[in-house]
């Protein structure tokens, strides 16, 4: 029975003919490590005359519509092979048409090498069948670090995109984020967070959203990461805002600190005035000049003038002597006042050190003032020496009319007679004498 089964497929085969050719690539993907040596296999089997065979392999890019580039054609039984430029040094074939064996031998592979190739064969008067087979050579490469970024403003309520991208990897890389808070606690995501395609996706932003975002870039080779810090801060203002806030600011803070000079200032000055002492009307007590009378310093008087002024005013003299000791206890009370705000001065002498050369200036100018009272003090003294001169002037006007007075004769006996019955009145312009009995 199976006799008859085989002779019933051998004479169907021969009686087609033209299915006898069948090309075959054990797998449909192949994956190695890029710049690896790697040998794709290609087997073929024919009942026809194999003294003529062509061997051909060729290239087609794994993206739509690409382009089949032939790689290289061996022919039989010439065992000549026809290498394009672009592989050569890199290509070879390996062939053996008693077996159907047409493997193709490729080195150092690339991720260019990332593509579909294609085993043909061609054998003249059988052109049936399957001339042909494909498979896929996946070029594995390890991605590279991927690298991680945040698009838009990270303000508050704002949404913003972190992206994560290796430039190369071979299969293409797949992307994980996963986030940490500020403590590096691992947390979940917001629940309207997206993770697609290395891009995360997140909404109306806050405080909360701080903290570490780690991408992680694999494939089957390995895995590689990188991760971006996220602070999301409150929403910023224009240049223009900012500068006008500030100028404001700035002017204020000017105006304050005048004003608060011109105070102390002023302050201060008040306080100097009282430190320096009693100004220039209080260091005298001293009443103006009336009807040729003199002004004496310190209240002091010539005894000569104090004499002449009580002999002919003692009303006014006690009057005066009362006015002069007011005076001086006036005085005495604004010392005492001058003592405290001394003490008061001395409390406070520590805020003055600073400006210590405005005191001195207006110490200065209090000198000046001094020595302008000194000044008119030294002009009352010279007065009150001429006055002393006319006092002896008279004194020798009073001697000479003494002397005229006991050599004339005209009192010589009258005087005697005038002297029994007593002494005799002088003239209202002439001083009063005593006399001898």
């Amino acid at each position: 029975m199976e006799g008859r089964i085989s002779s019933l497929s051998l004479l169907f085969l021969v009686l087609s003919g033209v299915g006898a050719l069948q090309v075959n690539i054990p797998q449909e993907t192949y994956e190695h490590a890029r710049g690896d040596n790697i040998t794709l296999p290609c087997t073929f089997t024919t009942l026809s005359n194999k003294k003529a065979v062509i061997i051909s392999w060729s290239v087609e890019g794994v993206q739509a519509g690409a382009k089949e580039t032939l790689i290289l054609t061996h022919y039989y039984p010439s065992k000549v092979t026809d290498i394009k430029q672009k592989y050569e040094g890199r290509v070879s074939v390996d062939v053996d048409v008693a077996k159907g064996k047409a493997d193709l031998k490729l080195n150092r592979i690339t991720l260019e090498d990332n593509k579909d190739f294609e085993c043909r064969v061609q054998i003249p008067g059988d052109d049936e069948g399957k001339p042909a087979d494909t498979a896929r050579l996946i070029v594995l490469v390890a991605p590279s670090i991927p690298i991680c970024k945040i698009e838009g403003k990270a303000e508050y309520g704002q949404n913003i995109n972190l992206t994560c991208f290796s430039e190369e990897g071979s299969p293409p890389p797949t992307y994980k984020w996963e986030s940490r808070d500020v403590k590096n606690t691992p947390r979940l995501f917001a629940p309207r967070t997206t993770d697609k395609n290395g891009i995360l996706s997140l909404f109306n932003i806050s405080k909360d959203t701080s903290g570490f975002y780690i991408c992680t870039s694999s494939n089957k080779i390995r895995a590689k990461t990188c991760n971006v810090t996220l602070a999301v801060m409150p929403p910023s203002m224009n240049i223009g805002s900012t500068a006008l806030i500030i100028g404001l600011v700035v002017l204020g803070l000017i105006i304050l600190i005048v004003v608060i000079y011109c105070c102390c200032c002023r302050k201060k000055k008040e306080k100097e005035e009282y430190a320096m002492g009693v100004r220039e009307g209080e260091y005298t007590d001293k009443e103006p000049t009336r009807n040729g009378e003199s002004r004496h310093a310190d209240g002091q008087e010539d005894p000569g003038d104090h004499e002449e002024t009580r002999a002919r005013s003692p009303d006014r003299y006690e009057e005066r002597s009362e006015r002069n000791y007011d005076s001086r206890r006036d005085y005495d009370d604004r010392r005492s006042d001058y003592d405290d705000r001394r003490t008061d001065y001395n409390d406070h002498r520590s805020d003055y050190d600073d400006r210590r050369s405005d005191y001195d200036d207006r110490r200065s100018d209090y000198k000046d003032r001094r020595t302008d009272y000194d000044d008119r003090r030294s002009d009352y003294d010279d007065r009150r020496s001429d006055y002393s001169d006319r006092r002896d002037k008279y004194s020798d006007r009073h001697e000479r009319y003494d002397d005229r007075r006991y050599d004339d004769d005209r009192y010589d006996e009258p005087y005697d007679d005038r002297r029994r019955d007593g002494p005799p009145t002088p003239p209202n312009n002439k001083p009063r004498r005593d006399y001898d009995d």
